[in-house]
Order: C-alpha cells, then sequence, then structure tokens
C-alpha cells in the first residue's frame, strides 16, 4: 500500500431536511448500486475549497461560491486494501443550477432524501460524514483499530 493519505472532498446540498444523493455505477461490486454523496479526490495544487467547487459542477452541475461552503465533519477513513484518507465533508449553504447527474458513466441516478431516512444502500463512508454532520461533530474515524481508551 503507499505511504500517503489521499483527501476527498464531500459535498452535502441540503434543502428543506432532504440531503442529495448519487448512485453510484462502478466497476467494483462494493461500490455499484450504492449511494454516495457528490464527492472527489483533491488534485495536485488544488485547494480543498476548489475541489468542492470543481466537483459540484463535475457530478451535479450546480455552481458554488467557496464562501458558501462550511465545513461540518472531518472523517479520518481506512478500509483493507483501500488507501487511507481524509474526508472533508462540507455543507453548501447555497448554490445556483438544478442538481442533475452529469457522469452517467459514474453515476446512475441522483435523487433527495430526508436526512433522517437515508437509502439503504448507502456506503460507510459517506454515511459516516453525514451521522457527523447531524450529530455536530467535528472529527470521526472509519475502519481504524483503536485502542479501547480512544473512543
Amino acid at each position: 500500500m503507499p505511504d500517503r493519505h489521499l483527501i476527498d472532498v464531500h459535498l452535502l446540498l441540503v434543502r428543506d431536511g432532504e440531503v442529495l444523493l448519487s448512485l453510484r455505477r462502478d466497476a467494483d461490486p462494493l461500490f455499484d448500486g450504492q449511494w454516495h454523496l457528490p464527492a472527489g479526490k483533491v488534485d495536485a495544487g488544488e485547494s480543498v475549497l476548489a475541489a468542492a467547487v470543481r466537483e459540484a459542477r463535475e457530478e451535479v452541475g450546480v455552481h458554488l461560491d467557496p464562501a458558501d461552503l462550511r465545513l461540518v465533519h472531518t472523517l479520518h477513513v481506512t478500509a483493507p486494501g483501500l488507501e487511507p484518507r481524509l474526508g472533508l465533508f462540507f455543507e453548501a449553504r447555497r448554490w445556483t443550477g438544478t442538481p442533475v447527474n452529469r457522469e452517467p458513466d459514474k453515476c446512475s441516478g441522483v435523487d433527495w432524501f430526508p436526512l433522517h431516512a437515508l437509502p439503504d444502500p448507502l456506503i460507510d463512508y459517506p454515511a459516516a460524514g453525514i451521522r457527523g454532520y447531524l450529530a455536530g461533530t467535528a472529527f470521526g474515524m472509519l475502519g481504524w483499530d483503536l485502542p479501547p481508551s480512544v473512543h
């Protein structure tokens, strides 16, 4: 496994108590047919805010002003066979445009779901970030073996 950590940005587009999710289309059966937040990796030389703005435009066709993004949760994630990553979850307080599926090769569709009645299956990574957002916790960990005193 490479000796690095990836940085991902996740977008919580929330309106009237509902969050926008995308249905993954993926060659990996672990993720295919599961719901996920609009998200992506931060590119080299790109700020996390620029990445969030880019991902919103690329994946769901909405335009964001970085000033309207609020960091609501940070999640340190690992899983067997996957590279460790740091996920930054941003709530978009405003956006322009109507969300649509702009990546049909990676996504079967997008839909709105009540924050307190999320669909199944929902990938664990965004689910943990959404739980952190709802609980108002700044930081969480997923997949790491921690000593009992750290939990």
